[in-house]
């Protein structure tokens, strides 16, 4: 009788958990329809609503050395309340600013609350979920964000068309503050430091040594990891440009490019629901190989596609294997990454792929003018493809199964 009881009230924290985490998705979209709109009314500038897709990788260079440090010795719990309430405070306080100077400084600030934000809930997911569950969590919790994926821009663009841009920024803050509450709700579950070192140079730099030490003592783990990444940056660039793609290059319209993002969110929905459901019968290894591959094949459709019909196939293919790696690939990274260190190694991993993005983006950018944006798009994924299939064998292949043990 105990034990149900245990593990009603652990579920029930769970619950909590992937309730709050679901809102803050759901802000996530509705402010990403908002900002982009709001922008483009004050400027009428292309330009200017691109700007938004640089600050946040700009803002992770400069805020990723240090961040880490800070909450890897406070509470995981208080620093992602915190950001949600910074997000929601500044998120209303943008129909105020007169001028893009002043929303820009509020997105720069927003952006710093979302790079505490990351390491901190990646921390205490780790920490609140047991191992033997996060398989299983972090399938529902691809089902959050697949269904807020749809949700969030709809509600965002109802919003939009019943009030106007304005209050919907407005209403926007309240599903931050409302994921505060919630997590206000949930346990600490941490060990508290006696004594918190002050954030210095000294105690930065002594912290990138641990996670230097880290990344030399697991090398199989930091290569697999920042392999994913490399691979998903891939995937970054083709996205950046896929407006331009869709519509320039395959010709479609701008409600068949709705439709077809509307079509990749279910996609990815379904897939969501039935990795939650059979999560437990699906080895680790093989979420991981196969969610990386099919997805990667879905670019791969994705880039040679010629008509409104072929690249639904490819981002119903990528939508909907998507969420097998990313599941896949995040309880991989929280059963190898002692919490004690997880949020300094995930800075610097977020560094680093901060660091790549702009550089990928930029390149990108340059070659697509030089040569065709067909033929830079299909390049990128046949690259993406043959390292996927490098980085399937390795997964598969590697002799020593400690690091995808799943479910003990």
């Amino acid at each position: 009788m105990l034990t149900k009881m245990n593990k009603r009230s652990g579920w029930k924290n769970l619950s909590f958990l992937l309730l709050s985490l679901g809102i803050s998705y759901i802000g996530d979209f509705i402010y990403l329809v908002a900002i982009n709109i709001n922008v483009y009314q004050l400027t009428g500038s292309a330009a200017a609503v691109a700007g938004l897709w640089v600050i946040g990788p700009l803002t992770n260079i400069i805020t990723k050395v240090w961040t880490g440090s800070f909450i890897d010795y406070r509470s995981k719990r208080k620093v992602m309340m915190v950001t949600y309430i910074v997000r929601g405070v500044f998120i209303a306080c943008i129909p105020f600013a007169p001028n893009m100077v002043l929303i820009y400084g509020v997105l720069v600030i927003l952006s710093i609350a979302n790079a505490f934000y990351t390491p901190s809930s990646m921390t205490y997911v780790t920490i609140l979920v047991p191992k033997k569950k996060r398989k299983r969590f972090n399938s529902i919790r691809s089902f959050a964000t697949s269904g807020a994926f749809i949700i969030g821009p709809a509600i965002g663009g109802s919003l939009i068309l019943l009030t106007s841009v304005q209050a919907t920024l407005w209403i926007n803050s309240i599903f931050f503050f409302l994921a505060a509450i919630l997590l206000s709700l949930l346990p600490e579950k941490e060990e508290v430091h006696k004594e918190v070192p002050k954030l210095t140079l000294a105690q930065v730099m002594k912290d990138f040594t641990v996670v230097k030490s880290f990344i030399a003592n697991n090398q199989y783990v930091s290569i697999i990891y920042f392999s994913y990444i490399v691979i998903m940056i891939f995937s970054f660039a083709m996205d950046a440009q896929e407006v331009v793609f869709t519509q320039q290059v395959i010709g479609l319209s701008e409600f068949e490019y709705s439709l077809l993002i509307s079509i990749t969110g279910i996609g990815s929905v379904v897939g969501a629901i039935l990795l939650s459901v059979f999560s437990n019968k699906i080895r680790l290894r093989i979420m991981i190989a196969t969610g990386i591959i099919m997805t990667t094949f879905g670019y791969v459709v994705y880039a040679f596609s010629w008509s409104f019909q072929s690249i639904v196939v490819g981002f119903v293919i990528l939508g909907f294997f998507n969420v097998f790696i990313n599941a896949g690939m995040m309880t991989f990274y929280q059963n190898n990454v002692p919490v004690e260190i997880m949020g300094r190694v995930t800075s610097i991993y977020q560094l680093v792929q901060s660091a790549i993005q702009v550089l990928f983006i930029l390149m990108i950018g340059i070659v697509a003018d030089v040569v065709s944006l067909r033929m830079t798009i299909v390049v990128l994924a046949l690259i993406m493809l043959l390292s996927t299939f490098i980085f399937a064998i390795s997964v598969l292949k590697h002799k020593n199964n400690i690091y995808f043990q799943d479910n003990k």
